[in-house]
């Protein structure tokens, strides 16, 4: 998939002070399917790498950092 495509969006906590942001994106789906893939890279290298994990993986993390 070309994550050009793909709708990022930030945290609603995230501010505009430090710029030390993650976006996250995930396909377009129905809103009653589950995404396969979560997309995440920085907010100042948008045509640079992204990392590409499982919803399972991404809700692991969530669980950890909270």
């Amino acid at each position: 998939m070309n994550t050009t495509e793909l709708a990022w969006f930030k945290s609603s906590y995230s501010t505009n002070e430090g710029g030390a942001c993650l976006e996250i994106a995930t396909p377009t789906t129905t809103p009653t399917t589950t995404p396969s893939t979560i997309h995440i890279r920085d907010s100042k290298n948008l045509t640079g790498p992204t990392l590409t994990i499982t919803p399972t993986s991404w809700t692991a993390f969530l669980r950890t950092v909270r």
